[in-house]
């Protein structure tokens, strides 16, 4: 009887943060956003405020420098260094927005309002502007980790209301700018400052938003794994209006499309599953009749014409087959409604084995070999070691080629697990490659042109059954040297299972 669960909506756990999950992604995502967007900001500020605070003083000093230069008057010859030097110290006195070292040039003659009458910061691209352009230039100069503003300024003497002519002395203004340097960096320590309580402030929001992201995938993930396990009733809580809100209403959906077609499935299994057992339980009487009369006729048909006597062979063949099928599939009913059971018992295997040849009357002839070893025990179900046995054997001779070999052995898995090892091979062309894996199925034929054989077609699946229900294995191979092998692995503590 097939039931239907009650749907149910799941929640997932809490799952811990992995080295590069989504939640990992998703922080690293919004923290790489975020310290973008505080790092062009800081940037941006700080080379604004920068560039402010430079410019304000470098204007102020070129402006004042300039403004003194014009208003000082300069005799003739300008080579006088002793009035020369006073001009430079009271140029110097008067430098904004600090003080200036003054610096004079005429040809090679040098002098200053300082000690040393020649600087080292004045460089030859600004001498070479201060000659090219009447009203001087400036440039910002770092000597030894000390900023310096330069600048030059060239004198003229008036020849005229609107004229001027060069007077060839050069006069440059020396201001260290070590406070401004102060200021710049103050700077980029509050831009620095600043920006990384931002980031530690945008890791709040950023776990609230990756929680709100995965909590949905997480239960996704469960919902997923629910599902897989067999809980088709399993859906999710669809929260809110978003994509993730219509991810889980999609999963709703093709979840209970997929349990109703399961359902459908299950149910039409059921029904072919009860099918095959009625149809074998209601051939089962008039197949014992028909059983009893074709004896009857096989025993007499050697008194009868020719003709007759082969058409009653056949139907005493064709009935066999019949009811060798019936019996199968009532089998492999049991298996399929897991009322099969196994009634262990300790026994001999290798006698097991010797009674299952001998009822069969295989020991009689060339064609089965058996290589026995005595003393082997293990807790088997007599008559379904039979039936593995009988069905390989058989199948080795209907489809192999002899002589077929019976081996027994005791081995060892993996971890150590004892197990029953039982190989029947055969000496025929062996099993295709392709068709290896399909053998154990019911009702697959190895030989597509084969559409007839002496078995049912289920002998096979029904060994497998058997040599599960004992917690055992069993797998088809070929022979190095020709010839199919089939193993069949049997723990040797399976005692008292049960389908």
């Amino acid at each position: 009887m097939i039931t239907v669960r009650r749907a149910r909506t799941i929640t997932a756990p809490r799952s811990r943060i992995r080295a590069f999950g989504l939640r990992t992604r998703l922080l690293a995502a919004f923290l790489l956003v975020a310290a973008v967007s505080a790092g062009t900001t800081s940037a941006l500020t700080y080379r604004e405020a920068r560039n402010a605070l430079l410019k304000t003083t470098q204007d102020t000093a070129v402006a004042t420098f300039r403004e003194q230069v014009q208003q000082t008057g300069f005799g003739l010859p300008v080579i006088q260094r002793e009035g020369l030097e006073e001009l430079l110290r009271d140029l110097a006195r008067k430098g904004k927005p600090r003080p200036w070292v003054v610096f004079a040039e005429y040809g090679s003659f040098r002098a200053s309002s300082g000690e040393n009458p020649v600087s080292t910061v004045i460089t030859p691209q600004l001498r070479r502007a201060a000659q090219a352009n009447p009203y001087g230039g400036f440039e910002r100069v770092v000597k030894d980790g000390v900023p310096y503003l330069t600048i030059a300024m060239p004198t003229v003497f008036k020849t005229g209301p609107y004229s001027t002519l060069p007077s060839g002395l050069v006069l440059y203004a020396v201001m260290r700018m070590t406070d401004e340097q102060i200021n710049v960096d103050a700077l980029l320590t509050a831009a620095r400052d600043g920006a990384l309580p931002g980031l530690a402030v945008a890791l709040v929001p950023g776990l609230i938003a990756a929680r709100s992201v995965l909590r949905p995938v997480r239960e996704l993930r469960r919902a997923a794994r629910s599902m897989g396990s067999g809980r088709l009733d399993t859906r999710i809580a669809v929260r809110g209006s978003d994509e993730l809100a219509d991810l889980a209403a999609t999963f709703n959906e093709s979840a209970a499309q997929l349990e109703d077609s399961v359902q459908e499935l299950r149910e039409a299994e059921a029904r072919a599953r009860r099918f095959a057992s009625d149809v074998s339980h209601e051939l089962r009487t008039p197949l014992a009749g028909m059983l009893a009369v074709t004896e009857v006729l096989d025993e007499d048909a050697d008194h009868l014409d020719a003709d007759t006597a082969r058409a009653v062979r056949l139907v005493s063949a064709e009935t066999g087959k019949l009811a060798v099928l019936v019996e199968d599939l009532m089998e492999i009913s049991r298996f399929d409604a897991r009322a099969a059971e196994l009634n262990a018992d300790e026994v001999d295997v290798a006698e097991a084995i010797r009674k299952t040849l001998q009822n069969r009357h295989w020991t009689e002839d060339d064609r089965v070999h058996a290589e026995l070893p005595a003393g082997i025990r293990a807790r088997l179900d007599p008559r379904r070691f039979d039936v593995v046995i009988a069905n390989l054997v058989g199948n080795a001779l209907r489809h192999g080629g002899a002589p077929v070999t019976v081996g027994l052995r005791t081995g060892e898995r993996p971890k150590g697990t004892p197990v029953l090892i039982t190989e029947v091979t055969d000496r025929g062309p062996g099993i295709r490659p392709e068709s290896i894996p399909y053998i154990f199925d019911r009702f697959y034929k190895a030989d597509a042109a084969r559409t007839r054989s002496a078995g049912s077609g289920l002998g096979l699946a029904i060994t497998q059954e058997n040599v599960r229900l004992h917690g055992g294995t069993i797998r088809a191979g070929n022979r190095p040297d020709g010839g199919a092998v089939f193993t069949v692995e049997i723990p040797l503590d399976t005692g008292g299972l049960t389908a």
